[in-house]
């Protein structure tokens, strides 16, 4: 396999309320919901870095695509990791996401590895770290 992820999923329980989420609360770009004419196609994509989306799609169509049965959700089994350029920046990320309805879980402080991070739960309990390593710069 080649290390080519181009698609981040996330199964979501209200797809209005997450695209307003992450289009109106924090600025990522999109073209709104699409696939509502077909039977659990309805999506919201977002585009984030070159080359790779984000995605928000029911629960439910997510379960019946997959052949899986839904299943409890769990906030620990995956973070997604926004990287950033400095300190600073992970204060103004934990801002805009709080202002957008997110749940702080862990407030942005230095880390003992270096760093400087905190954590929040998007409307649906998906956890993201903003984080500052010094070690790993975005590049912009």
């Amino acid at each position: 396999m080649k290390p080519r992820i181009t698609v981040i999923t996330l199964g979501v329980d209200d797809l209005q309320r997450s695209l307003k989420f992450y289009r109106d609360g924090m600025g990522l770009p999109t073209e709104g919901i699409i696939g509502e004419a077909f039977e659990n196609g309805a999506v919201a994509f977002f585009d984030l870095q070159p080359g790779l989306k984000l995605a928000v799609w029911p629960r439910r169509s997510l379960s019946k695509d997959s052949g899986l049965p839904p299943g409890q959700a769990s906030a620990t089994e995956l973070s997604l990791g926004h990287n950033v350029s400095s300190r600073d920046e992970v204060d103004q990320v934990m801002a805009q996401a709080a202002a957008a309805g997110a749940v702080i879980v862990k407030p942005a402080q230095e880390t003992f590895w270096g760093g400087y991070a905190g954590y929040f739960q998007d409307p649906d309990g998906h956890l993201w770290e903003a984080v500052w390593n010094p070690e790993i710069l975005p590049e912009d």
